[in-house]
């Protein structure tokens, strides 16, 4: 099953200033997402531009699975982000280019 799960920051000014623990922490999220996609689990994932919130679309046997996957990302675990689950369809996709 496909799944997306958003993340958003959970301090106010997260976007302008980010602290040394916040730092290592999406480091660090960067490089589970960059393994999750070499294993060809995540598809997709980045964030908004504006820092508003980061988006994931991955594969995962079920919800609990999903769920984990998320809990596991070092951004949520470690409290920078607040995330959320949603199974996902792709209904319309054109190819994209990196950037």
């Amino acid at each position: 099953m496909r799944f997306l799960y958003l993340i958003r920051p959970v301090r106010e000014g997260f976007a302008e200033v980010m602290l040394p623990e916040e730092e290592t922490a999406m480091t660090e999220h960067f490089d589970y997402l960059k393994r999750l996609h070499r294993e060809g689990m995540v598809q997709l994932a980045g964030p908004c531009l504006d820092a508003a919130f980061g988006i994931v679309i991955f594969e995962a046997p079920d919800i609990e699975s999903a769920r984990k996957i998320m809990a596991n990302d070092p951004a949520v675990y470690k409290g920078v982000m607040q995330g959320e689950v949603h199974p996902y369809r792709v209904s319309l996709v054109t190819p994209m280019t990196a950037g």
